[in-house]
């Protein structure tokens, strides 16, 4: 069987900015995740790939034709919660229910906000089969889940597809690495994952596809955006045609639930 690269989208209201003082209007922050899912829809179409959109459905109830798009192209809608910068258990349910009525698909998969803990009996109650929030490495100040397993597993009724870091050190290879990392040495540890595990899960932003820089535009640290906007776009094209090359399949999460299952 391909070793399959599970590609995926945190689609939510750019308030990403508040965190550093800018106090960025709303329309202005889904203008930005609208416009930057449009370049990432462009990019999977080009190469004819599928990948899994975790979507608030804040952002949703305000952008309805990239909802439609998302279906209608193919790929998987699932959950990011309802809004991005607070969580409520009823938020679960909640932004479940929008989403299925907005795409009109079964929403199977969540992600929390910022990869924060969430209580998984409660993802479960909310009818939700997978959960992608763990990233198992050691961040200061934002991850210390060295003691999670590095690779999917079952909690709760619910399975848990933390995102992909490499074996032994757990180095991460979110979106903080493809942006900082020479992209061959990224696509050498993508490499070493995949040949490992089987599968590499990695997941991105909107914002990152679009101008979000120099500093002084929000006041974004220089690790945030370097490599955005067109070139974000140039090295994620190479990235799938890498990918491509090497004979990896990309596929939808919930795909890939379906066969572990």
């Amino acid at each position: 069987m391909k070793s399959k690269i599970l590609l995926s989208f945190d689609i939510e209201e750019f308030e990403m900015p508040r965190e550093y003082g800018d106090p960025i209007p709303f329309d202005l922050q889904i203008k930005v995740s609208w416009e930057g899912t449009t370049r990432i829809l462009d990019l999977l179409a080009k190469h004819n790939v599928k990948a899994t959109f975790y979507t608030t459905a804040n952002f949703a109830t305000h952008a309805k034709d990239i909802v439609k798009r998302i279906v209608d192209e193919g790929h998987e809608l699932a959950s990011h919660g309802y809004v991005h910068d607070h969580f409520e258990v009823p938020h679960l349910k909640m932004s479940k229910d929008v989403l299925e009525e907005l795409g009109g698909v079964t929403v199977r998969g969540y992600r929390m906000a910022r990869m924060a803990p969430v209580p998984e009996a409660e993802i479960f109650n909310a009818g939700y089969i997978y959960n992608s929030s763990i990233n198992p490495t050691f961040l200061p100040g934002r991850y210390n889940k060295l003691n999670e397993p590095r690779t999917y597993f079952k909690r709760e009724g619910v399975w848990q597809l933390p995102a992909s870091v490499t074996p032994l050190v757990r180095f991460p290879l979110f979106w903080i690495s493809f942006h900082n990392l020479a992209l061959s040495l990224y696509c050498r540890l993508a490499d070493r994952v995949l040949k490992k595990d089987g599968y590499l899960n990695v997941y991105f932003h909107p914002w990152e596809f679009m101008d979000i820089g120099p500093k002084k535009k929000y006041n974004f640290p220089f690790y945030v955006t370097k490599n955005t906007d067109k070139r974000m776009i140039e090295r994620f094209d190479k990235f799938i045609s890498w990918g491509k090359s090497k004979g990896y399949e990309f596929c939808r999460t919930w795909d890939f639930v379906e066969k572990i299952k």
